[in-house]
């Protein structure tokens, strides 16, 4: 379980163990925290160019809505759209909205763990509607075993 202070307040989210070391959301967590030297305070921040060692401020969303394009670039993931196109297309909002369609669970399933105070806001970023199981790591095809410790 990992513990979430969002703008609904504090929440609690499982994240599955994937079955591949590549793709396993919390076994590349961990990695990051322990090579970042990261206890406490936020997770996603700058690595510095000097040391190559992690700032303490986290990273702003900009910042991370960036990385996401650039990854999403190199990765040849919609190589035919304008970097403005990039743009609207890939972000951190884009990776929630990815993760929610992608995952065929209940809807009141995906709300919780998104942290969603009303199915309203649910359903705009779900672009699929089928739904069926109830682990959302699970659904997207990142589930193991064991949860995040």
């Amino acid at each position: 379980m990992l513990t979430l202070n969002g703008k609904t307040g504090w929440r609690e989210v499982e994240i599955g163990r994937g079955s591949r070391p590549e793709t396993c959301p919390v076994a590349l967590l961990e990695t990051w925290m322990r090579l970042g030297r990261i206890s406490r305070g936020p997770l996603f921040r700058k690595v510095a160019r000097e040391n190559g060692g992690v700032a303490p401020e986290r990273l702003t969303d900009k910042h991370f809505a960036r990385l996401v394009q650039k990854t999403a670039l190199a990765a040849g993931i919609r190589g035919d759209l304008t970097e403005g196109g990039r743009r609207l297309a890939f972000g951190g909002h884009s990776l929630r909205a990815g993760l929610a369609s992608s995952a065929q669970i209940e809807e009141a399933h995906v709300q919780r763990h998104l942290g969603h105070a009303s199915p309203e806001m649910t359903r705009r970023y779900q672009r699929k509607r089928d739904r069926f199981r109830v682990n959302l790591t699970k659904a997207a095809g990142l589930y193991g075993r064991q949860g995040f410790r």
